[in-house]
């Protein structure tokens, strides 16, 4: 994206009814984590993603992206970009501890905020009409306090919808020019006159959405600014692109953008994938790699107090179609016992004629736990051949007579620690070795089949 000239000096800021959405991004952050934690770490090139060969970078320091590393690059293609590249496999615990931290510092500003992912909220400022509140002093305040409190670096971006308000944080961030760290403004407001600007010159690829595959479809269709896509009817544009991404992509063209800022928004689901080293054959080893699944899952649903309806497996082969099948059941899980029962029933239901190289397992449809109620004699037919209704019964058997058991553990490792208490299938050479959600393989395989 071009960058323009930008006044972003409070006293000629706008008023909160010119710059009601203000967007704030922090700076690669979870290399910017490694880095605070590990100060040897500074100055080098550090990435977080998987280091193996299907791994893919997360997160790059400017270090590293002076060699041409950026996010969602295969670590493959990072490493002869930059041969002395540091990856490092990722610690969500420690990432969701300092995003904890940058919501605080967000909610002193205003409650009315909506997180995405950890690393970036989009604020609601309609709320502080009443207190008078310069949009531009108060980011560039903000700013400061991510700075002094969290010692990461963010860009803030002002617009009277969440389309400029995103744009502007890019533009206010640092880029690399030549292999040199270019300083970005840090706050950066759209302006009427900026708008009218950026709608002109910008390519469609900078709109929200827009991917490598939705940009190479415009590009054949000769669509490669923002302004073309302005003169181009959405009727045609939907049989192209489909309806719902040819309606935002209409509108963003005229600038214009209704999405809210949404202040509450649950998960909608708990999950856990990983994509392995060497790829999956037999359905032994599928099952295994499973249960591991089920028990990371079960144990983010008790940790919120939540049972789940909906149990999805997702298999990725290594041509990489992916096939899914999802089981929705009367009463609500949290025991990997009876998630994993689900999960297999449902694994035996997809035609497994490749290599699986990504098996992931979610958790859906939440119920409170408490007010879970178990169904204990509905009918079954336990004569039927489907095993997912065989499964079912044993999921809701596991559930009901497991639920003392889970507590008492949960209990132990919360007040001695995680690995304070282990199953068999959790004791490794070493000793016991919890799988967390997100964990050492979210970005990939650490180690390449050769390694093994």
């Amino acid at each position: 994206m071009n960058r323009f000239a930008v006044s972003n000096s409070p006293s000629e800021g706008p008023t909160v009814d010119e710059a009601s959405v203000l967007h704030v991004d922090l700076d690669a952050f979870f290399a910017s984590v490694e880095i605070l934690d590990d100060p040897k770490l500074q100055g080098k090139p550090v990435c977080v993603g998987g280091a193996g060969a299907r791994g893919v970078i997360a997160s790059a320091s400017y270090e590293a992206r002076r060699f041409g590393v950026r996010s969602a690059m295969p670590s493959l293609i990072a490493l002869r970009l930059c041969p002395d590249l540091i990856i490092l496999p990722g610690r969500f615990e420690r990432y969701e501890a300092y995003s904890r931290r940058f919501r605080d510092i967000i909610n002193d500003l205003t409650p009315d905020f909506e997180p995405l992912g950890l690393d970036e909220i989009f604020c609601d400022l309609r709320s502080l009409r009443r207190l008078h509140v310069a949009p531009l002093l108060a980011a560039a305040q903000l700013r400061q306090r991510i700075s002094d409190e969290l010692a990461l670096r963010s860009g803030i971006g002002l617009g009277r919808n969440k389309l400029f308000a995103k744009l502007a944080s890019k533009q206010a961030k640092p880029r690399v020019v030549g292999g040199e760290l270019v300083e970005g403004p840090g706050v950066v407001w759209v302006s009427p006159t900026l708008e009218a600007e950026w709608l002109e010159q910008l390519p469609v690829r900078a709109l929200w959405g827009v991917g490598p595959a939705t940009a190479a479809k415009l590009e054949r269709l000769g669509l490669r600014y923002v302004r073309e896509l302005a003169h181009v009817d959405e009727a045609t544009l939907a049989q192209h692109v489909g309806v719902a991404m040819a309606s935002s992509l209409s509108a963003y063209a005229k600038g214009e953008d209704h999405r809210e800022v949404v202040v509450s928004r649950e998960a909608k689901s708990v999950g856990h994938d990983q994509t392995f080293a060497r790829s999956l054959e037999r359905l032994d080893e599928i099952v295994d790699a499973l249960k591991v699944h089920a028990a990371v899952v079960a144990r983010a649903l008790r940790g919120e107090s939540r049972v789940a309806r909906t149990i999805t497996v997702i298999v990725r082969f290594d041509d990489r179609t992916s096939v899914s099948r999802a089981q929705t059941l009367a009463f609500g899980l949290d025991d990997e016992m009876g998630i994993a029962a689900i999960a297999t029933a449902l694994i035996q239901t997809i035609n497994l004629t490749g290599a699986v190289r990504l098996l992931g397992l979610h958790a859906s449809t939440f119920l409170e736990r408490e007010r879970n109620a178990l169904q204990l004699s509905f009918a079954i037919d336990t004569t039927t051949v489907d095993p997912r209704v065989r499964a079912s019964e044993t999921g809701l058997e596991r559930q009901v007579d497991r639920e003392a058991l889970r507590d008492a553990v949960d209990e132990v490792r919360r007040r001695f620690g995680r690995t304070s208490l282990g199953t068999a299938s959790e004791l490794k050479e070493g000793g016991v070795h919890i799988e967390v959600q997100r964990g050492s393989h979210a970005f990939g395989p650490n180690q390449s089949r050769s390694d093994e």
